[in-house]
Formats: structure tokens, C-alpha cells, sequence
């Protein structure tokens, strides 16, 4: 089959050389959307889902939780609406792009010979989005469609609460093996800037007590520190990166001219936390990296999380047990992990709800904002059948006691 740039006339059945299968028109038409930062078009997402909501009869409300973010809330009714419900969440806006980088349009959804589909948001996470409104049919549940800015908020919105909600799917992961990736935990993200005040003075002597000293050490005790991480994560057959912590220095500011002695001098840090990390030790380890390196260095957060809660993934927990024996029947193979970066299930868990990350994409190489993100349509039509048993058997999980 020839490359299609444009995609084909849609029709029934599955992929032949004539004719596209209707599911991956559909999504490659939502990948056309740009909705990406810093000016995503929402109204142009709304729209698309709206249309989708009316095709299959289903009431669409939409809240502003924040101004200018709306969330849109898709919802097939259950045989009995007072049980708990099954919440689907997942978000329509994408990471920028460097198009000089890409080897087609990112938005233009370029489909090759190989079925591998082009777009920013195939993999991150548009595909899912589609995937999930395609089992509509199949089950009954509460679909979640918003911005990252949202959920945080939302989890706290009144209308939050009537959803009832008693288990979440959120995004997961590519894997580039057989397996598939399943995230039940996260590890918190802290944005630290650590302020260096020193002694100013003229850029030809050597003054004592300089911001930049202060600022060296501090830098060396963050990077020793990550290096000690690094080496954890190498040489540990069971670790994956989401079980050790990240440290990556992103921001240097200071100075005012080359023959001027600065002030005062900042770096800032992106760290990613285990939840199997006691915070509050951390915290006075950076405390103590502050002291260390001299007189009145302090630290303030941008991004300071705190949530440890991970969802159970035991042999005897209900959700777990629909969600596992559902990939067994399938004959998938199930790689459990803390999810390194950072995703709307942190503030679901937060609140009390567990939630799994998943997204059903194996032989897949891992590009969520990567340059040429891309998407088999023979790994996405999967997605859509295993979403179809997967849905289905958590909508069929038995009430609790407290709600019989």
C-alpha cells in the first residue's frame, strides 16, 4: 500500500489496500487537531468529541474548572447508575514541536507503507481517546476528557464527587518488547530553585564568599546525588527508572556583566520521587546540601507533591483481579511499574480512587514527545479489542458490601 497523506475514503471492515478501517480515520482525523501548546485549540477538541458524543447518543456536560479549561464528561449509563462507576480519563492537548525535526508534518496524521502513523499525539495520548470511545458499546462508564491544568482542580468540583467514580484508566506507556506496561503508582515531581546569595564585587579580584562557590556546591551535591540514582538504576536487573529518583539541573540564572561579581546566583532542579522514598527525609537532605554549602543559601518550590498512594495490585483486590485475568484470557503478558514522569493519576489516587496506567501499545518504541512520535494502526486496532475485554470485565466487577 502507497503512503497516504490525506487517508482514504472510510468504509467498512478491516485495512485492505483500497480502503482505510473507519477507526483509524477516526483517529488520525483527531490527530489532525492541533492541540498543542502554548495555544492548543480546544474548541476545535470539543467539537470533535461532541460530534462523537451525538453519533453515539450519549450526553456530553462540559465544566470549566479553571478559566479557559473545560472538562467534558461523556457518559453511558449502567444497569444500575447508584453503583460505583468506571471512569475513563485521558487529555487532548500535546506537547510542542520542533517541526525541522520531524520527518513530516506533525499534525498532518502521515500514514507510511508500514501502517506507522505520524503525528504528535499518537502515542501521547489521542490514541486512547479514540480507542475508548470505540468500546462505548461495551460497557458502562464515566468518560473524562480534559487538559493537564484540570484534573488537580476537578478532583475537589462537586461534579467530580456525582460521578461515583470506583476505578480510573489513565495513560500509560509505549513498551518496545512483547510485553505490555502497566503503571500503578507514581513518583512525585518537585521543581526546586536553590537561591545562592554571595558577596558582590568587581570581576578582577578574588572576593570570598562568592554566590557562584555557594552555587558549585550546591550543583555538586545534586548532580553526586544523581549519579549515586544513575548507578542504582544500571546495575539493578529488577529496577526500572520509575523505582529510582531523577535529578536534572534545568535552570542556571545569575549575573548582570562579565566583570561584575553577582549577588546572588540561582539553579533549579526537576526532580522525580519513588513513592517508596520518605519525603521528609529528602527534604532535610536538601537542607543539609543547602547548609553545606555556605551561609544563607535557602530553596523554594514551584512543584512540590506529596502523594504517595499507590493503586493494589494484589492477588485479592477486585479491580486488580478484573483488570489482570482480563489480560490473561487475552494472553497478555503484564510488566507492573511506578510510572517515571507524571500523569492525571496522581491527583485520581490522591483522593482515594485507585487507577491504573495502561495503554495497550507493545512493539513500540517509546516516543512521547519525542521527535517523529508515531503509532502503528495494526498496534492501535489492537488496542481497541483489548480495551473492549478490558472495559467490560471492570464494569462487571461486583459491588462491595458497603454499596450492596
Amino acid at each position: 500500500m502507497l503512503p497516504d497523506k490525506d487517508g482514504p475514503a472510510v468504509g467498512g471492515g478491516q485495512s485492505s489496500p483500497e480502503v482505510e478501517d473507519p477507526s483509524v480515520s477516526l483517529f488520525r482525523e483527531y490527530l489532525r487537531l492541533r492541540t498543542v501548546h502554548p495555544d492548543p485549540d480546544y474548541d476545535a477538541a470539543l467539537r470533535f468529541l461532541d460530534r462523537i458524543a451525538e453519533e453515539l447518543g450519549l450526553p456530553m456536560k462540559k465544566i470549566e474548572v479553571c478559566p479557559g479549561r473545560v472538562v467534558s464528561i461523556m457518559t453511558w449509563q449502567g444497569t444500575d447508575p447508584t453503583l460505583k462507576s468506571i471512569l475513563l480519563n485521558s487529555h487532548t492537548d500535546v506537547v510542542p514541536v520542533y517541526q525541522e525535526h520531524w520527518k513530516y508534518d506533525a499534525f498532518s496524521a502521515f500514514k507510511d507503507a508500514e501502517g506507522n502513523i505520524y503525528a504528535r499525539g499518537s502515542q501521547d495520548m489521542k490514541c486512547v481517546t479514540i480507542q475508548w470511545n470505540l468500546n462505548c458499546m461495551f460497557a458502562s462508564y464515566e468518560h473524562f476528557v480534559g487538559g493537564h491544568k484540570g484534573m488537580e482542580t476537578f478532583v475537589k468540583h462537586p461534579e467530580f464527587q456525582k460521578l461515583n467514580i470506583g476505578f480510573a484508566l489513565d495513560e500509560g506507556l509505549a513498551n518496545p518488547g512483547e510485553a505490555f506496561t502497566v503503571f500503578y503508582g507514581e513518583r512525585n515531581p518537585w521543581w526546586i530553585t536553590i537561591h545562592c546569595p554571595g558577596s558582590p564585587g568587581h570581576g578582577s579580584r578574588f572576593v570570598e564568599n562568592t554566590a557562584a562557590e555557594k552555587l558549585r556546591q550546591v550543583i555538586n551535591s545534586f548532580l553526586d546525588f544523581r549519579e549515586k540514582e544513575k548507578h542504582r538504576l544500571n546495575t539493578s536487573e529488577c529496577f526500572t527508572l520509575g523505582d529510582v529518583t531523577t535529578v536534572n539541573m534545568t535552570m542556571v540564572k545569575g549575573g548582570v556583566a562579565y566583570n561584575v561579581i553577582p549577588a546572588e546566583m540561582d539553579v533549579s532542579f526537576d526532580l522525580r520521587i519513588p513513592p517508596t522514598v520518605n519525603l521528609q527525609e529528602f527534604e532535610r537532605q536538601i537542607k543539609d546540601w543547602c547548609k553545606e554549602a555556605g551561609e544563607d543559601v535557602t530553596y523554594e518550590f514551584a512543584q512540590k507533591h506529596m502523594n504517595q498512594n499507590v493503586t493494589s495490585t494484589e492477588e485479592n483486590d477486585p479491580w486488580w483481579i478484573a483488570f489482570s485475568s482480563a489480560c490473561k484470557a487475552m494472553n497478555l503478558t503484564l510488566e507492573k511499574e511506578i510510572f517515571p514522569a507524571a500523569t492525571d493519576s496522581r491527583f485520581i489516587r490522591a483522593v482515594g480512587i485507585p487507577a491504573i496506567g495502561f495503554s495497550p501499545m507493545n512493539r513500540t518504541p517509546i516516543l512521547l514527545h519525542d521527535h517523529n512520535e508515531y503509532l502503528n494502526e495494526q498496534v492501535f486496532l489492537k488496542g481497541i479489542s483489548v480495551f473492549e475485554r478490558l472495559i467490560s470485565a471492570l464494569a462487571s466487577v461486583p459491588a462491595s458490601p458497603d454499596e450492596a
